[in-house]
């Protein structure tokens, strides 16, 4: 029999009540740890995903360590903060928003709150793994085995009902430490933006007597990106290091021949891009590299290592090379077609990402999903009330100790 003659009709899903069709939610809610003012990938990821799912009609309300002044910044990324003691709002803002579906998008405090409140009141939740976080942890203590990382995500990851990744290697990656629930969730960038035109604009960002070609790396200035791995490489020209981080000085100290020009933002960021002549990313920690496609959508090949990211963007576009020896790399994407470069990042849209992450979402039936409301309301009456009963108490007493 054929595939076609076993595949029902749009008209036969219909008339079953499209029972093979899992419901797009509407009320989604987000946790996360890393969202703005904080500025790296995936912030971005998830900003922009929000902003195109509003675009689309959703309904998106977003639990960050921006709502908690008692929060603490996470050791050796201070950019990050962690909220503390915020488990009772998180549950709260859950019950008065009665989400469809909620997505907790990092490992941190809120997310471990936001895992805690779905499990007590079995509702469903999907996950996302940004970050090679098993991998980040042993690069900068090496010693922390990386089965102890892996078994810290397996025990946040294990009762979601989809774990977003970014790449089918990423994906396969998992699968082999014993993830069994993985889904794509790929990227998108802002081709106005990130765009070939910004290159050479008002001469250029980089001094005309810098010695060309200029190989350049944007991101984090952090141990686990492996930017000394670029600085090491024998390469005419010059290299150039775009970003802030707890291994900067250390690495101007170190390489001093080489430009480190600190954070850039907006179109600054963007001319930076524009003007380098090759993106260097010898990263084997990131899950994807939003970065790569930034480069790409300025017109500027990228040369990486075969790692999760620029093994499954990059090889067979024209758009950047990868392989085991970084120089070779390098070198070989010198040689690309600039306007191959960005006719790979034209083939990602924020939009297609935002459709993806919908898609992987886990929301309540509809009529489930109305007597699990239904249900929780008088729990959200109680929960206010003892809270109210709590806050007086203080009050009281404070005002007895006066």
């Amino acid at each position: 029999m054929s595939t076609d003659a076993q595949t029902p009709s749009a008209e036969t899903a219909s008339a079953n009540g499209a029972a093979d069709t899992p419901p797009l939610a509407q009320k989604i809610l987000l946790v996360t740890d890393a969202w703005e003012p904080q500025v790296n990938g995936v912030v971005r990821t998830l900003s922009n995903t929000m902003g195109e799912l509003r675009a689309m009609g959703c309904e998106v309300e977003v639990i960050s360590p921006a709502d908690y002044p008692n929060s603490i910044p996470l050791i050796t990324y201070s950019e990050i903060r962690l909220a503390l003691g915020a488990r009772e709002d998180v549950e709260d803002r859950f019950l008065e928003f009665k989400p469809d579906a909620v997505h907790i998008a990092t490992e941190g405090t809120l997310g471990w709150d936001a895992r805690a409140v779905c499990l007590k009141h079995k509702f469903p939740f999907t996950t996302s793994y940004h970050t090679q976080f098993p991998e980040y942890v042993t690069a900068r203590f090496n010693w922390i085995p990386l089965w102890a990382g892996y078994r810290f995500m397996h025990a946040f990851h294990d009762k979601s009902g989809r774990v977003m990744v970014a790449t089918p290697t990423m994906q396969k990656q998992l699968e082999l430490q014993g993830f069994r629930n993985t889904a794509i969730w790929s990227r998108g960038v802002d081709i106005e933006q990130f765009h070939p035109r910004l290159r050479g604009m008002d001469g250029g960002v980089y001094p005309a007597d810098l010695p060309r070609p200029i190989f350049a790396y944007v991101g984090r200035v952090s141990v686990e990106k492996n930017i000394e791995a670029f600085l090491k490489t024998e390469l005419a020209g010059s290299k150039v290091v775009v970003g802030g981080g707890p291994a900067l000085e250390e690495l101007k100290a170190k390489y001093p021949d080489a430009i480190f020009t600190g954070p850039k933002f907006g179109e600054e960021l963007a001319r930076h891009y524009a003007d380098a002549d090759v993106f260097v990313f010898p990263s084997f920690t990131d899950t994807f590299g939003l970065v790569i496609l930034e480069a790409a959508a300025c017109g500027t090949p990228v040369a990486g290592y075969v790692a999760p990211g620029p093994q499954d963007i990059l090889p067979n576009t024209g758009a950047g090379i990868v392989d085991d020896d970084l120089q070779k790399a390098c070198l070989e994407a010198l040689k690309l077609k600039r306007e191959d470069a960005r006719a790979l990042a034209e083939r990602y849209s924020w939009r297609a990402c935002a459709e993806d992450f919908r898609r992987n979402l886990e929301p309540l039936p509809k009529e489930r999903g109305r007597r699990f409301w239904h249900k929780l309301a008088d729990l959200r009456k109680r929960a206010k009330e003892r809270r109210q009963i709590a806050r007086d108490k203080r009050e009281a007493e404070r005002a007895r100790k006066k």
